[in-house]
């Protein structure tokens, strides 16, 4: 379960990914880039934003698979699941 303090956490760092894959977006379509909004690559705030993006992709790559109900339900072990056995045709021998 996660907690409240970790749920705004993980809002934050979720909305900061979004921003950062929208700016690999728009650079790789239109060779713009968010940052230059406020000054481009070198402005400070554009640095802080950059820093913030990689810092919620490493927090995010740290702990999603604790938080993550698709992992959660595959276990610790990341085991896979058992083969499906095929479906009997009716017939007996």
């Amino acid at each position: 379960m996660i907690s409240h303090k970790n749920k705004g956490i993980h809002m934050v760092t979720f909305l900061l990914l979004i921003i950062g894959g929208l700016n690999w977006l728009l650079v790789g379509l239109f060779g713009w880039e968010i940052g230059s909004l406020f000054g481009g690559q070198n402005a400070m705030l554009s640095r802080i934003i950059y820093v913030l993006v990689g810092l919620a992709a490493v927090y995010e790559l740290a702990s999603h698979k604790n938080r993550c109900k698709e992992c959660m339900e595959k276990g610790a072990g990341n085991m896979p699941h058992p083969p499906m056995t095929p479906p009997s045709s009716g017939a007996s021998m």
